[in-house]
């Protein structure tokens, strides 16, 4: 009886949300994790105690210097990196040339020079490159691809596409290394990458303009004086002026942050608890975006990180009608003492306390409106996430009964990872120079 290989990964960047990687793994057969790289040993030992909880062997630890000597002496076949996003490609670019198959978080990387040496090592080794987006995997986001492509509302002539963050959430990126524009690319980037993804797979074409406005005028340090929110403290941890903060965040009231990152922080001197209106803050806050598509459509964009609601609102207005639909992840936000955790609201890894619903109407031409049932989930980025594992890396259990969609689902290819980041540097693009900025002028095709 023959048996089925065994592919070993390394996963890169041991932070919150490679958690998802390291615990998919070890559950799916044909998969180990064999190796974990990190400049923190705190958090790699942390991982491999999720290893241990999930009955698999402890992997190896190497420091990030390392890397290439980390393939060839592990065996590698695959490698999902899950780092700092401006460190995406010192990864990706010498597993692919190792021969690696390589998934990669989102975004694919934060600028065109990065970007371009991405494609390229893809093109001349001919290697796997994916993009993690999971918000493709989302049951609701498939209906609206299914409806849109089915041609329920004819040509797509135009999108109206709205983003919150609520207080909880969108507080989040500015205590943490995303607040630096040289790390995170801004909201535009690693958090709308997103949903340029999205658009681009919905509509099944390819940006070619974008142009936009972004400022910071709710966190950092001007904004929080101007409304009377900032208090005089750089962290939260041990700091009397954040004890009753509602934007301070607790490290040590959830296990999982303490362990990841305060327990870390003498290893590296990292602080995940930043004053959100304090500095260095070089990231916006609120974003208007309009992109032109090569088939001519047209889309506005707009992401607010400081709503009292967290959800997104999408509108398609076609040929034939217009299709809706809203989300309300959470209907509203409490004022707590602190926050207390990283974990749900503030990831979708979990439902929040007050999840709302999900609508999606139909409004065809000469007809009455039609409501279309939907399958809704909050935990798991909507029901993303595990669908997206089965996808990359083989179900749990091969022999339960087959997910009847998953035949027809496909993960980002680094083109795709591209097109959706060009939307975002051409509006980082457009904030500074206040013009219209086409995509061929970052990324060629």
């Amino acid at each position: 009886m023959s048996r089925t290989p065994v592919l070993r990964a390394a996963v890169v960047g041991t932070g919150h949300r490679a958690q998802l990687f390291t615990r998919g793994l070890a559950v799916r057969p044909g998969h180990v994790v064999a190796a974990l790289c990190d400049p923190n040993p705190t958090r790699m030992a942390f991982h491999n105690r999720l290893l241990a909880e999930s009955g698999a062997p402890p992997a190896a630890p190497w420091e990030p210097d390392r890397f290439t000597d980390l393939l060839a002496a592990e065996g590698i076949d695959e490698v999902v990196v899950t780092t700092v996003d401006a460190e995406h490609d010192r990864y990706i670019v010498p597993a692919l040339k190792a021969g690696c198959r390589v998934v990669t978080e989102k975004p694919m990387t934060v600028d065109a020079g990065r970007c371009a040496r991405i494609l390229d090592t893809v093109r001349e080794t001919g290697n796997s490159l994916t993009v993690a987006f999971n918000y493709r995997f989302n049951p609701v986001h498939e209906t609206v691809r299914a409806l849109l492509a089915d041609g329920a509302i004819g040509e797509v002539l135009s999108v109206h596409f709205e983003w919150l963050l609520d207080v909880r959430h969108g507080a989040d990126y500015f205590r943490r290394w995303h607040r630096e524009k040289r790390h995170s690319g801004g909201l535009m980037v690693h958090k709308s990458s997103h949903h340029f993804d999205l658009v681009n797979w919905w509509l099944a074409d390819e940006p070619r303009e974008a142009f936009g406005y972004g400022r910071l005028g709710f966190y950092g340090r001007e904004a929080g004086q101007r409304h009377g929110l900032r208090r005089e403290y750089d962290r939260a941890h041990g700091a009397e002026r954040a004890a009753d903060d509602p934007f301070a965040l607790d490290l040590e009231a959830d296990d999982t942050l303490r362990a990841l990152y305060l327990d870390a922080e003498h290893d590296d001197g990292y602080l995940r608890d930043r004053n959100v209106f304090d500095g260095p803050v070089t990231i916006e806050d609120d974003m208007s975006v309009l992109v032109r598509y090569a088939r001519g459509a047209t889309m506005t964009y707009h992401l607010a990180a400081y709503s009292p609601w967290e959800g997104y609102r999408v509108m398609f207005n076609g040929s034939g009608g217009r299709l809706e639909l809203e989300v309300e992840e959470s209907r509203w936000q409490p004022p707590l003492s602190r926050i207390a955790s990283a974990v749900g609201a503030v990831h979708g890894d979990t439902a929040a306390e007050h999840a709302g619903g999900a609508r999606l109407t139909l409004r065809p031409l000469w007809r009455p409106p039609v409501d279309v049932p939907l399958a809704v989930a909050h935990e798991a980025h909507g029901g993303g996430d595990p669908r997206m594992l089965d996808v990359l890396f083989g179900p749990v259990d091969p022999t339960a009964p087959a997910d009847t969609g998953a035949a027809t689902r496909a993960a980002a290819t680094e083109r795709d990872g591209a097109l959706a980041l060009v939307v975002g540097l051409a509006a980082n693009r457009s904030f500074e120079t206040g013009r219209p900025v086409r995509t061929e002028e970052l990324i060629a095709d």
